[in-house]
C-alpha cells in the first residue's frame, strides 16, 4: 500500500471523526437522487447519443411534471457491442462497454414500440445500448427520463408509483402524436423495472409485454438491503476509498428506520407499503422478471419473491451477474428479450416461459417459468 494512499486514508479518518452522524440526512438522498451516478460515463454516452438520429421532447406527467422522451426508429445500425466492466461486481466501478454503430440509410416500419425506463441516478441515455439493440431488431424505442432524473422536471418521487403514472400519461400523449406504433412493450431496469410494473398496471390492456430487470419487491425492504451494501462495497481507487470513508461516517451511523420514516414524511408516501408484488399480481400484461444471482444492491431474494407472487409470469435468474453487470449483458439477454416480446404480441395469449440462453463458460444461465 503506497504512502499516498495511507496519507489520504489518515486525512479522511481525521475528517470523518469531525462529522456528526446527522450532518447530512440520508433521507434527502432517498427523496431525490441529487445528481448522476459516477458509475455511468455520462460524457461517453452523450457523445454516442449525439450521433443517433433521434427525436425528442417533453410532455407533462402526473401533476404536470415535465417528462423528457427520446425516440429512435428501427433500422440497420450495424451494432457491435461488448460489455467490458468488472466481471464479478465486487467493487463499485464504472459501467464500461464498447459499442460501434452506423446511422441507417433507411428506416423500417416498426414491429412494435418499446418504452425504456432507467434506474436510480441514471437517465434514459444509460439504456442507449438496449435502445440500439431493440431498434435494430425492428422496434421503435422511446427512452424516458424519470422525474427527478436527467432532463425531466422535479416532483415527489414515488418509487415507481408516481413514475408509473408519469409513464401512462406520456404514453397517452405519444400515442395521440403517432409515436406509439404496433404492440406496446415496457422495458425497465432496477427502479425503472418497478416503474414498468406500476405503469403496466396503470395502462392495463394497452401493454403487450413487460421485461423487468432486477426490480425490488418492496421499496422499504430494498432501501434496508441496498444502503448497507453500498457502504460496505470495497473501493477500487484511492478516490473511491476516500469517498467510502466519508460516506460511512456520514450515513453509516444513521438509523435506517428513522431515515425511511423521515423520507416518508417528505414524500407523502409509506415506502414500506410500496408493494411491487401487489401491482404485478393484478397487471394484465405478461411480465418477464430477470435477476442476477450475485446482485447485492437489490438481492436476488426480491426477484424470487416477485416470481412467487405472480406464478403465471416468467422468471429468469442469471447466475454470476450483479446489479451493475446484468443490464449490460445484451449478448446473453438480447435473444430472450426478443423472444419474449414476439411471443407476447398476441392479445390474450398465454404468458410464455422464459427461454434459456446457451451457457457461457463462466456461468450457465438458468430459466424458470412460474
Amino acid at each position: 500500500m503506497s504512502r499516498l494512499f495511507l496519507l489520504v486514508c489518515l486525512c479522511c479518518l481525521l475528517l470523518v471523526a469531525c462529522i456528526p452522524p446527522t450532518s447530512t440526512s440520508l433521507s434527502t438522498r432517498l427523496v431525490a437522487p441529487g445528481g448522476v451516478s459516477p458509475l455511468l460515463d455520462s460524457a461517453h454516452v452523450e457523445s454516442l447519443m449525439a450521433r443517433l438520429p433521434a427525436r425528442s421532447g417533453r410532455l407533462p406527467g402526473e401533476g404536470g411534471v415535465p417528462i423528457f422522451w427520446q425516440a429512435l426508429d428501427p433500422g440497420d445500425y450495424q451494432l457491435d457491442y461488448r460489455y467490458t466492466g468488472d466481471p464479478d461486481g465486487t467493487a463499485l466501478q464504472q459501467v464500461a462497454f464498447d459499442v460501434t454503430f452506423t446511422r441507417p440509410t433507411a428506416t423500417a416500419a416498426p414491429r412494435g414500440t418499446v418504452v425504456l425506463l432507467h434506474g436510480w441516478m441514471m437517465d434514459g441515455d444509460s439504456l442507449m445500448p438496449w435502445a440500439l439493440r431493440l431498434a435494430q431488431a425492428g422496434y421503435r424505442t422511446i427512452s424516458l427520463d424519470l422525474r427527478n432524473h436527467g432532463r425531466s422536471g422535479s416532483g415527489r418521487s414515488g418509487y415507481g408509483t408516481r413514475e408509473g403514472q408519469d409513464v401512462a400519461r406520456v404514453v397517452g400523449e405519444l400515442r395521440a402524436r403517432g409515436e406509439i406504433a404496433g404492440p406496446l412493450y415496457l422495458f425497465g431496469v432496477s427502479y425503472g423495472a418497478a416503474t414498468a410494473i406500476f405503469a403496466a398496471h396503470e395502462l392495463g390492456q394497452q401493454v403487450a409485454g413487460v421485461v423487468a430487470m432486477e426490480s425490488f419487491d418492496n421499496a422499504g425492504r430494498a432501501i434496508r438491503d441496498m444502503v448497507p451494501h453500498m457502504l460496505s462495497s470495497p473501493p477500487d481507487t484511492w478516490k473511491s476509498a476516500a469517498a467510502t470513508l466519508i460516506a460511512q461516517a456520514t450515513y453509516g451511523r444513521q438509523n435506517l428506520d428513522a431515515v425511511i420514516a423521515a423520507a416518508d414524511a417528505q414524500l407523502g408516501l409509506n415506502l414500506d407499503q410500496v408493494d411491487v408484488a401487489a401491482a404485478l399480481r393484478t397487471t394484465p400484461a405478461c411480465v418477464l422478471l430477470v435477476h442476477g444471482s450475485n446482485d447485492r444492491h437489490i438481492p436476488v431474494a426480491h426477484g424470487r419473491m416477485l416470481a412467487a407472487a405472480a406464478p403465471r409470469d416468467a422468471y429468469l435468474e442469471v447466475p454470476g451477474e450483479t446489479h451493475l453487470s446484468l443490464p449490460m449483458q445484451l449478448e446473453r439477454l438480447g435473444p430472450s428479450v426478443d423472444q419474449w416480446f414476439a411471443e407476447t404480441a398476441t392479445p390474450g395469449a398465454t404468458c410464455p416461459a422464459a427461454r434459456a440462453l446457451a451457457p457461457q463458460p463462466h456461468a450457465p444461465l438458468v430459466a424458470a417459468a412460474r
